[in-house]
Parts: C-alpha cells; sequence; structure tokens
C-alpha cells in the first residue's frame, strides 16, 4: 500500500520523533508513505474568520495538487496539519464560493476529492488492529498507558468526522492491540493550552499539570499523543512544574507511533526517544545503554 505524505514543517525539525517513527512503523506494517515534492507549509491553523479565503490558499493548493496526480487520499500525522487539511477540504466539498475563489486564485479545478486520512485511521481501517497485534513482536503488558487527544484531531466534530468528539477510542484500541493496559482518565480531550505557551506560560502550566496529574491519578504510566505542540507543552513544562510543585510525579509524554515503534521492536534510531525531556527509555527500554 502506497499513500502520499504530507509531514509538515513541525516534523522537519522539533517533532522529528514524530516524522521517523511514523515512516518506520507504517512501513514495518506494509505502508509506505511517499512525501510530496516541493511541498510547503499548510497554513498551521484555519482561518477563525470564514471568509478569509487567503487563509486556505495553502492547503487548498497541496490537495488540488495531490487530486492533479490521480491520488484519492493523502495522510498526515500532525494534528494540526490534520485539522487545517481536514477542514479546507470539507469547505471544497460543502462551501461553493470557497470552492470558486480558491479555485479561482490558483487556477485549479478542485472539489474536495481528496480523502485526508490519520495514520490512526490507517492503522484501523486499513490494516487492522489484529492485524498489528500480530505483527508485533514486544508484548507490552503491564505498561500503564493514557492517551491524549488534545484539541486539533476531533474537533470541529462535523468538518473533522474523527471518532467521537467527546470521548474517542482509537488510540486506546491501538494500545490494547499492543498488549498495554489502557488508563481511562477525564482529561483526554482537554486543550493543553496550545499557542498561548508564548505569552501566557503560567496559564498552560496549570492546564498542563491538570491533564498529566489526571493521567497519573488513574495510574498512568506514560502518555501518548499525535500533536507536537501538545506533546512539547506536556513534555517540557514539566521541569518548571516540578519546581513549583515538589510532589509532582513526572510521566513520559512521547508519539503513538513512538509506542508502536516499540512493540515492532524497530530500530532505536527510527524512534527519537531521546529527543524527550522527560526520558521514556527507562520505561520502555529497560536498562539499555542510552543513544547519546
Amino acid at each position: 500500500m502506497k499513500i502520499p505524505y504530507f509531514p509538515g514543517c513541525t516534523l522537519y525539525n522539533k517533532a522529528r520523533g514524530l516524522d521517523n517513527s511514523t515512516r518506520a512503523s507504517l512501513a514495518a506494517l506494509g505502508v509506505e508513505l511517499a512525501e510530496l515534492p516541493q511541498w510547503t507549509c499548510c497554513g498551521t491553523v484555519f482561518p477563525l474568520a470564514r471568509d478569509n479565503y487567503m487563509g486556505m490558499v495553502a492547503a487548498a493548493r497541496i490537495l488540488a495538487g495531490v487530486a492533479g496526480e490521480g491520488e484519492d487520499r493523502l495522510l498526515t500525522v500532525c494534528s494540526f496539519c490534520y485539522n487545517v487539511l481536514k477542514r479546507v477540504n470539507y469547505e471544497m466539498q460543502h462551501n461553493l464560493e470557497a470552492r470558486q475563489k480558491l479555485n479561482d486564485y490558483l487556477e485549479e479545478n478542485y472539489g474536495g476529492e481528496i480523502q485526508v486520512v490519520h495514520p490512526l485511521e490507517i492503522c484501523k481501517e486499513d490494516v487492522g488492529f489484529n492485524a498489528i497485534q500480530a505483527k508485533t513482536s514486544r508484548n507490552l503488558k503491564g505498561l500503564k498507558v493514557a492517551c491524549y487527544y488534545g484539541c486539533m484531531l476531533v474537533r470541529p466534530a462535523l468538518e473533522m468526522g474523527f471518532d467521537d468528539p467527546e470521548n474517542p477510542t482509537i488510540m486506546e484500541e491501538m494500545v490494547a492491540a499492543l498488549g498495554a493496559e489502557v488508563v481511562e482518565y477525564p482529561h483526554k480531550t482537554t486543550c493543553c493550552g496550545s499557542y498561548q505557551v508564548l505569552h501566557e506560560n503560567d496559564l498552560v502550566r496549570q492546564r498542563v499539570r491538570d491533564i498529566l496529574n489526571s493521567a497519573v491519578a488513574k495510574g498512568a504510566e506514560a502518555i501518548i499523543t499525535s500533536c507536537p505542540l501538545c506533546q512539547f507543552n506536556l513534555d517540557w513544562l514539566q521541569e518548571k512544574i516540578l519546581e513549583l510543585n515538589t510532589g509532582f510525579r513526572q510521566i513520559p509524554v512521547l508519539y503513538f507511533t513512538q509506542l508502536l515503534g516499540v512493540a515492532l521492536e524497530l530500530p532505536r534510531e527510527s524512534l527519537g526517544l531521546e529527543q524527550h525531556y522527560v526520558d521514556p527509555r527507562p520505561l520502555l527500554l529497560g536498562a539499555m545503554p542510552p543513544l547519546r
């Protein structure tokens, strides 16, 4: 199976671990990701003003380019990229004015034919969690994992159409297939504060602390996510939280594809586990020597 792949900007710098582990884990499952040639930023966020069509140009160009190559699907893993591409695609399908203006500007004739998909959807619907379970060579039995979706994968529900927007379970299904124990907690779709970390650091730190404490209180030993910014906030801010709250218990926050890669026993250099602030290697890899 070969699918066009849009990595996005962050996966080429701060989130290399997400990019590498996504490529490697899907390849191990028989899915080849064909990176788009000469791709550009998707725009990062969907415009708040619904008639701000210039804010949709970048994503529309990407989608039209994929369609022009005769493809019918586009895969991306970053939650922000997935949100922007999927919502702009929805506008191209359902908003006649947006479709006409964007196509006129881009000199295209795109009507939203591309299906924007996420690796979790590929794992469930194309590969199958039973097949993934059969391919795992390292059982994660006993590992307690909390799944963090954040905002961008599931909202707004109509445009995203990704699982249940209030209680998604697709990540938990994958965790169970890998043999780990799913930890249910009430903050898995709570916003981590997103870009507010740049100028409202105290506010974001409080939100992150609540999310992490909620998962830890339910027994979680690790948290997985799909969003580079969520991963950064939940991971990086733990040192500051510990400085201000001596009783705070740190917890590794990693990408779901890294956990999948561990279960598939992929080469360690393809996982990027050494790039995290709270090191997940002692938990996941035991006493193996570090890459550094």
